[in-house]
């Protein structure tokens, strides 16, 4: 299964707060323990909200937000995609990262294409296959 690890944004991390190089090297040795097993697809941090915006659907309207937003401990920071048998694995390997100063992490399975029934036809599945084939991604 994949799962989205989410970082939750902070005081600091909003505030453009980079991390010291002790915590970019802890991180990194970390980053490696999850390459070399085989878990870890993807990662990145994320630059503060007011770097970015968000678009509001409301029926054929759309509007556009610019950032900061308000509520600190509703945004993301960083996230990693890992590829594990379980979530109890996740929970395992994020026990061991390298956070120290009151991080909330949040862990999400990523929908296979099982969980969407009969609704994802067999055509369906062919589009979304030769749409991974021409971006470079995988179903794992």
């Amino acid at each position: 299964m994949k799962v989205m690890v989410l970082v939750k944004a902070n005081a600091e991390s909003e505030a453009g707060a980079m991390p010291d190089q002790q915590c970019l090297e802890a991180m990194g040795r970390y980053n490696a323990e999850l390459v070399n097993a085989g878990i870890m697809l993807a990662g990145e941090g994320l630059h503060p909200s007011r770097r970015g915006a968000r678009v509001r659907f409301d029926g054929a309207q759309r509007s556009v937000i610019d950032g900061p937003f308000a509520e600190t401990k509703e945004l993301i920071a960083g996230f990693w995609l890992w590829q594990v048998r379980s979530l109890e694995e996740a929970i395992e390997w994020l026990k061991r990262a390298p956070f120290d100063g009151g991080e909330e992490v949040e862990l999400r399975p990523v929908f296979e294409a099982e969980d969407f029934g009969e609704a994802l036809t067999p055509e369906l599945r062919q589009q979304e296959q030769r749409l991974r084939d021409r971006t470079g991604a995988q179903q794992i």
